[in-house]
């Protein structure tokens, strides 16, 4: 099949002004694996950091290493039973955790492997080191590619994910602005991050997912949320081989709407590589920069915003698209060019920066996608005015966390609390 150039070709840097980037690595979270069978790799978060190093990004942006999540931390969203178990169970002594496994789902999709209470914390830390630094504009923009679990549950692992980085992130988020919207572009739906926010208009969770026999099969059209947080889940049922142009036209209205009438203080990106064409899991036909044009097009709002991974299982594929949006997150179009690096053997034959639509047909017609705009535009109305909350002041931090930098003057703005010493504190009915 010959390669169709597509408007997204001539894509642009969407730029309110030079923002200011806080990138979060940590090279430990390359060195565990989920075993050699599963899709799941975390060795593509460094491939994707070899080529943002090598592409000279390092330059545009801080890089930090943010400290790892604590217990008390984790314990902001997960039940401290779970978080426990998940820090004393190992692939050896996982015949006494036979009872527990059952109950938080750990198994094959989220097997018990090496290190992975030290995983899980990597991946909390940089979302919520990202959401404290926006929080105390440090930054415009935070970027943790570690992150973006997004259907762990309260008390459960699920599709491969066993921390729920995101909701933690928004929690710290929550401390300082009144309203967050969630943007999920992960080929599955985002019903972990749904499910924490289904009952309070503090939170907006729109996610863009394939539906219908598919995993988790959760986020129909008609899923919208319960008592004050009705209407404030969107979602955004697709079907399969989705293309860049078609997207786009679902896309960019359904958010510019969100942001007319929600009018988001602080936004959460999830950009799971698994709506790329031909990833071994996914079933979209976007291509490299059809998914970068939605992360540019958020960006353009000029709106505090945390960027995150998720799903994504052709490595390859992941890499170049997350590098690429790094460049776009600072204001870069990168050549198309690879520059040597140290999975350079990975992108051959072309070793080009570039992820290519298929000739997969897409069952999305446009009498469909007129539908499901008409619904979810139908169902926005109901949230024109975006709901205030009154902070007279920022509650104080239950626990001091030092900052990623040596600076301790700066480390005042921190995280913490057990459900336990949170349910002490007396909350206005309004409040979060």
């Amino acid at each position: 099949m010959v390669y169709q150039q597509l408007p997204f070709d001539d894509l642009k840097v969407k730029s309110t002004n030079k923002e200011r980037v806080a990138y979060f690595y940590d090279s430990d979270v390359s060195n565990y694996s989920y075993g050699a069978s599963h899709p799941m790799k975390p060795a593509r978060i460094r491939m994707a950091h070899s080529l943002v190093m090598n592409y000279g990004l390092y330059k545009k942006m801080e890089i930090y290493r943010a400290k790892p999540a604590t217990k008390q931390e984790m314990c902001q969203f997960h039940s401290d039973e779970y978080i426990d178990f998940l820090s004393r169970v190992t692939p050896d002594n996982l015949e006494m955790f036979q009872k527990e496994s059952v109950k938080f789902n750990v198994g094959d999709d989220c097997p018990v492997f090496d290190g992975l209470y030290e995983y899980c914390s990597i991946s909390g830390g940089g979302s919520m080191e990202g959401a404290a630094r926006l929080n105390r504009g440090k930054c415009d923009v935070a970027i943790n590619y570690a992150g973006g679990l997004h259907h762990a549950k309260k008390s459960e692992a699920s599709g491969f994910c066993y921390l729920n980085d995101i909701v933690l992130g928004i929690i710290e988020l929550l401390r300082y602005h009144p309203r967050v919207l969630y943007i999920d572009i992960d080929v599955h739906h985002g019903d972990g991050v749904e499910e924490a926010f289904y009952t309070t208009d503090r939170v907006m969770t729109c996610s863009f997912h394939k539906y219908g026999e598919f995993f988790p099969g959760t986020g129909e059209l008609r899923d919208t949320g319960v008592g004050k947080g009705k209407y404030y889940s969107v979602n955004v049922p697709l079907r399969d081989g989705i293309d860049d142009t078609t997207y786009k036209s679902v896309f960019e209205p359904v958010i510019g709407k969100i942001m007319e009438w929600y009018q988001p203080s602080a936004v959460v990106l999830q950009c799971g590589g698994d709506s790329l064409s031909g990833d071994r899991l996914g079933c979209f036909n976007l291509s490299m920069r059809g998914h970068a044009n939605c992360v540019n097009y958020v960006k353009s709002f000029g709106i505090p915003m945390l960027v995150v991974g998720g799903g994504g299982y052709t490595m390859r594929n992941v890499a170049r698209t997350w590098a690429f949006e790094t460049g776009l997150l600072n204001n870069v179009i990168l050549d198309q060019e690879l520059p040597y690096n140290d999975y350079y053997e990975y992108y051959g034959p072309d070793y080009e920066l570039d992820v290519r639509p298929s000739n997969m047909f897409n069952v999305n017609t446009p009498e469909y996608l007129d539908k499901i705009l008409t619904g979810i535009f139908s169902n926005l109305e109901n949230t024109k005015h975006a709901p205030s909350v009154q902070i007279n002041n920022v509650p104080k931090d239950l626990e001091d966390r030092g900052d990623v930098e040596e600076d301790t003057a700066d480390a005042k703005d921190t995280r913490g609390g057990s459900q336990y010493a949170r349910d002490q504190l007396i909350e206005k009915d309004n409040e979060y």
